[in-house]
């Protein structure tokens, strides 16, 4: 190796390897609170490697999912407040997986930023491991991304990658038929989708981010900021206690309408009761000021159902009740019919 003088550094060019390795240093205790069975491997290597034996499989099929928080990030980065978008990034992947029947292993993250500023990113990935907390899965790896003239000064963008398991033959949807029961899982507000149209009608109403929030405690930032819940735990001991759950839909852009047909087989339909449940205010508040339809509601936002459990008849009572009594709020919202498409009575707005 040479020495002498030195020219140009990478520090010069943008990218601060220091403040790289610091973030590690500081995110590690973090990652280490979401250790779980079958992690073999910490922060820091090429990879991460993972014992599916140990996590306690025989004969195990894998599933994976990826997805982000989407421009509810622009709120997070207008206003500060970033510590829960981490959640909102593990929610959206891992309560794609447990809809799969899959239990949530291992999560990935990737941040990336114009300039690494090492307060904000490990809030941030905090967030991130809290999410893996409270879904039981490890956060194993990731990458941070400094990448000048790429983002402008204080942005960022993140990215999330989960994978999860079950035995063979445990996959969902499986068994929907006729007269299923629709379990509907309460949601914590917008949760991760629409945030286009939600910043387009906070726009309308002349509000700030500051401003208070005219649907409940707190600025308007901070309600909208309301982390995505995550229904992993009270989900699996649903799928696990007895056969009854038939399929989980998980209610993201697209809403009820678009999401609910994902898991109904070919010919089948649901009949949803919109009075079996209270419009949340944040829904109420939205509709009202942007002069937003039923119908339109119900195809862009949650409404107040962020996931879906498709079951049994004879097992609804049982599984509605289990679900209670494990901190889910649930309600009877319908059936499955013989009738292909969605079809609402009642009346949300």
């Amino acid at each position: 190796m040479t020495t002498g003088k030195n020219g140009i550094t990478y520090a010069d060019a943008g990218v601060d390897i220091d403040a790289g390795n610091a973030l590690i240093d500081r995110i590690k205790p973090a990652a280490k609170r979401t250790n779980r069975s079958g992690v073999m491997s910490g922060l820091g290597g090429f990879g991460a490697l993972f014992d599916l034996k140990g996590a306690g499989y025989q004969d195990p099929i894998l599933v994976g999912a990826t997805d982000g928080v989407g421009t509810k990030l622009r709120i997070a980065i207008d206003t500060g407040v970033v510590d829960g978008v981490g959640i909102d990034l593990v929610a959206m992947c891992v309560n794609d997986l447990i809809c799969q029947g899959a239990e949530p292993l291992f999560f990935l993250d990737y941040f990336a930023t114009g300039k690494l500023d090492t307060d904000t990113a490990a809030r941030i990935i905090e967030g991130i491991a809290e999410g893996c907390v409270q879904s039981g899965c490890a956060l194993i790896g990731g990458e941070t991304a400094e990448m000048p003239g790429m983002y402008p000064d204080g942005d960022f963008d993140l990215a999330g990658f989960s994978v999860g398991a079950m035995e063979r033959g445990a996959h969902l949807p499986a068994g929907v038929q006729q007269g299923d029961v629709l379990l509907g899982l309460a949601s914590n507000g917008v949760h991760s989708n629409g945030y286009s149209l939600v910043r387009k009608l906070v726009e309308i109403s002349g509000l700030g981010w500051e401003a208070a929030s005219p649907f409940s405690d707190g600025s308007l930032g901070e309600a909208l900021l309301t982390p995505t819940r995550l229904y992993i735990k009270p989900a699996l001991q649903a799928i696990r206690a007895g056969g009854g759950v038939h399929a989980l839909a998980h209610i993201t852009g697209g809403g009820l309408t678009e999401n609910l047909p994902r898991v109904l087989p070919e010919g089948l339909g649901a009949e949803i009761d919109l009075n079996a449940w209270d419009l949340p205010p944040v829904f109420r508040w939205m509709a009202e000021t942007g002069g937003i339809v039923e119908a339109e509601m119900l195809k862009t936002f949650n409404c107040g159902i962020g996931m879906v459990v498709v079951c049994a008849e004879d097992s609804a009572d049982e599984l509605a009740a289990l679900l209670a009594g494990a901190g889910e709020t649930v309600a009877r919202i319908g059936t499955v019919t013989y009738t292909p498409g969605m079809a609402y009575s009642g009346k949300l707005l």
